[in-house]
């Protein structure tokens, strides 16, 4: 008469548990809310910022230097002539207009 072992139930229980357990906190690391694919997400929206960012910065510069540029300290005649023809329409007496 030969008598077999089972395994336990418990540790067939055990085992089940700590694979699901492995399973979940595996699927959390790599789609959860600080996983690796919101990760990836976030560095590329990161890098759309930082391209918009130096965009609107050079944008910005440009703004300062032609306020700088058009100031009762340093006034530029050249800049000052094309946004007197750009806004205002203007000419000068010896030009000629053709349309």
């Amino acid at each position: 008469m030969s008598t077999r072992k089972r395994p336990a139930f418990g540790a067939l229980v055990y085992f089940m548990i700590a694979f699901a357990m492995c399973g979940y906190f595996t699927f959390a690391a790599v789609q959860g809310d600080y996983g690796l694919f919101r990760r990836a997400e976030i560095e590329a929206e990161e890098k759309a910022l930082q391209a918009q960012l130096d965009q609107i910065e050079s944008q910005v510069a440009r703004m300062e230097n032609l306020t700088k540029r058009l100031s009762d300290g340093f006034l530029d005649l050249d800049l000052l002539d094309q946004q007197a023809r750009d806004v205002l329409g203007m000419i000068r007496s010896d030009e000629i207009v053709i349309r």
